[in-house]
């Protein structure tokens, strides 16, 4: 039987083997990190972020014209499916995403012992790309998804609860928050810590990052407050994705002007991504 002293022991040698082991995990991470092979994940998995924020961007402003889609991640990947490349684009932007995925995974073991800041934005990423990535492999094996629809679910069976109208608008209000974290660091010109280009594309790309990464912000706060409207309204169906969000801007004044300078900031998001491939700092 182990005494008080003993038990503690065990405990602190436990703690330390812990620590121990992630330390070596961030060792290889950042050594991971570092490696030629990341650069080449990172800049194919940015390519097809641009991508798939590139069309986004276009089925949005088709819709600002009165044109059907849907302008969010599964709509990118029908539009996608319909081109020459159908199954094998898919295949390439779902790879490279989820390839994305685990380099943004990575860095952030590797960032975890410097600032936890940085690894938890990494970790963010991680799973943002992994989504999308995972959007494209299901459309790829022959499958769907629809992104309005699993949010309006997931938002019934969270109001369901006793607590679920404060959860939902508690969710909307941090979604708003990243909107809000997206205008900044392009206003702000932030984003040049994520990209090097050559002197003469500097200004070319600090445009498009600047007017990409405020477009994107500005959407995802509109998603965020669909958010706290439906909490508001106990209402699901007023929740939605990115093509709910962007439908939205359509039935208020002003809304469509909005929307054109959303789908075209979006447009100039997907452009300044393929800028962070080739040039990723």
């Amino acid at each position: 039987m182990v005494d008080g002293a003993g038990a503690r022991e065990v405990a602190s040698d436990a703690v330390d083997a812990a620590a121990r082991a992630a330390g070596k995990a961030q060792g290889v991470a950042a050594k991971a990190e570092d490696h030629r092979a990341a650069g080449w994940v990172e800049g194919a998995g940015q390519v097809a972020n641009g991508i798939v924020h590139f069309i986004i961007g276009a089925i949005a402003l088709g819709v600002a014209f009165g044109d059907a889609g849907s302008a969010d991640q599964s709509g990118a990947m029908r539009a996608i499916e319909q081109t020459p490349l159908g199954a094998v684009g898919l295949w390439a932007v779902g790879i490279a995403l989820m390839g994305l995925a685990l380099h943004s995974a990575v860095s952030a073991l590797a960032a975890s012992r410097r600032d936890w800041k940085d690894a938890a934005k990494s970790a963010g990423r991680a799973v943002a790309y992994a989504v999308i990535g995972a959007t494209a492999l299901v459309y790829a094996m022959g499958g769907t998804s629809d992104g309005e629809e699993s949010t309006e679910s997931l938002s019934a069976d969270l109001m369901a609860n006793p607590f679920g109208l404060v959860l939902v608008g508690a969710i909307g209000l941090a979604i708003v928050g990243v909107g809000v974290y997206f205008v900044v660091k392009g206003v702000r010109k932030k984003f040049l810590e994520d990209v090097a280009p050559p002197a003469r594309w500097r200004r070319l790309v600090e445009r498009l990052g600047t007017a990409g990464y405020v477009a994107k912000g500005v959407a995802v706060m509109v998603v965020g407050a669909l958010f706290v409207v439906a909490a508001l309204q106990d209402d699901p169906e007023e929740t939605g994705g990115l093509d709910g969000a962007l439908q939205s801007l359509t039935t208020v004044p002003g809304g469509v002007v909005a929307l054109v300078g959303i789908a075209v900031g979006l447009m100039l998001y997907g452009i300044y991504c393929f800028a962070r491939g080739a040039w990723s700092r």
